[in-house]
């Protein structure tokens, strides 16, 4: 029988990440695009490819991309941030889809977990069985974002306003979790979707 594929949406800071790691505890093998999309920026070949569209300026010290720079780039214009989506996005899926099938063939493994930042504009939900939802009020996630990523408010509402609209990505959803408190609440929360995806409970 085919394992449960689960995507991961919702807004930056929202907590998605949490949610996927939490899953893992419950038996989820986790596919993490951003993970996936920083490997493939060390291959030589996308290397070369970016160099010969931004020049030397995205190489660091070490050889590698200085994902900086070109996170700079992408985001200050979209067109070339579709050129870099068109290059890296294939490589993704292609991996992805690998993992997919270790999963599959992995017995310890009970539900499948993709966390993608971009799961619809990507059309990456079209390979999910069912969407969950990650919701957090705005204030709280600006000060994630603060914390963890060190934005501004600015930056984030910019980079937020280059995806689908978060009202659009809930309406879809099939499941929405609320990440506004305690790393334990939410863990409450993912418990009781896994019974229900898993159908472990008899009275649901």
């Amino acid at each position: 029988m085919r394992k449960p594929v689960i995507g991961l949406a919702g807004g930056i800071g929202s907590g998605k990440t949490a949610v996927g790691r939490i899953l893992q505890e419950f038996g989820a093998g986790l596919i993490e695009s951003d993970r996936l999309g920083h490997d493939e920026l060390d291959a030589p070949e996308v290397v070369q490819t970016l160099k010969k569209w931004w020049g030397d300026q995205i190489v660091a010290l070490d050889g590698g991309v200085d994902r900086g720079r070109v996170a700079a780039i992408a985001f200050a214009d979209s067109k070339e941030r579709k050129r870099l989506e068109a290059l890296l996005h294939p490589r993704i899926a292609a991996r992805r889809a690998d993992l997919v099938r270790r999963f599959e063939a992995d017995d310890s493994v009970r539900i499948i977990v993709i966390d993608a930042p971009l799961l619809y504009e990507a059309g990456v939900d079209a390979e999910c069985d069912l969407v969950v939802f990650v919701e957090a009020d705005p204030a709280v996630r600006a000060g994630r974002v603060r914390a963890q990523r060190n934005w501004t408010e600015q930056e984030w509402k910019r980079r937020e306003k280059m995806q689908k609209p978060l009202d659009m990505k809930r309406r879809k959803a099939d499941h929405i979790l609320t990440n506004n408190s305690s790393l334990g609440a939410l863990r409450g929360q993912v418990a009781h979707l896994v019974t229900r995806i898993l159908r472990l409970d008899p009275k649901r």
